[in-house]
């Protein structure tokens, strides 16, 4: 059809770019230096919260699941502008969601690893396409079952909008607290993460 495109090379180039990001290090999370650029990034969780039970990691290694998987994007890229950058997109990225982690009542960032893998220059126009790649193959618990991990503040006067699932399970972001819609129920989110395990076995 004239107006579809496929290309394996691009194919191969994703595949390659996910397997760099597998083999990627291990760190802290956040990592303890900042560094530049845009990218794609993976959360991996080690600790005890009971209804990831079934999930919990002991070590991070090439085949673990993540349980968040994120991108950002470097300054400029809406005007296509490949030049190296000196913004720290991804590291300020991944702080946010630290301070996500930190809120929460449940949960503790010392139970998190991330891998990170920095894509600038020419090779941002991959940032999408790889945080996809790795979506799907790796079906993230906070990206596909449990929404809104990612989530910002709203802006004024939307707070009218419910409560994420991933605020109802990991309470304590004070700006979700004053969404006023109509939050899911918390026995039928720990049923989907029932479900979600059960199909990891």
């Amino acid at each position: 059809m004239v107006h579809s495109f496929e290309s394996n090379r691009l194919k191969k180039i994703v595949e390659d770019a996910v397997a760099h990001f597998e083999i990627s290090p291990v760190e802290s999370f956040p990592p303890s230096e900042p560094f530049t650029g845009g990218g794609v990034y993976g959360l991996y969780y080690l600790g005890d919260f009971e209804l990831y039970e079934a999930l919990r990691l002991e070590t991070v290694s090439r085949e673990s699941i993540p349980i968040y998987v994120g991108k950002s994007n470097p300054s400029g890229w809406r005007t296509a502008r490949a030049a190296k950058t000196s913004d720290r997109k991804l590291y300020h990225r991944i702080r946010e969601h630290y301070r996500s982690v930190l809120a929460a009542e449940n949960l503790d960032p010392a139970d998190f690893r991330v891998k990170y893998m920095v894509l600038d220059g020419d090779e941002s126009g991959l940032i999408g396409p790889v945080e996809a790649a790795l979506i799907r193959k790796y079906q993230p618990l906070w990206n596909t079952v449990i929404d809104g991990f990612g989530n910002h503040t709203p802006g004024m006067g939307r707070f009218d909008q419910a409560k994420s699932g991933w605020d109802v399970l990991h309470p304590g972001r004070a700006w979700a607290e004053k969404c006023k819609g109509k939050a899911p129920a918390f026995d039928d989110l720990a049923a989907r993460i029932k479900a979600y395990a059960a199909r990891l076995k």
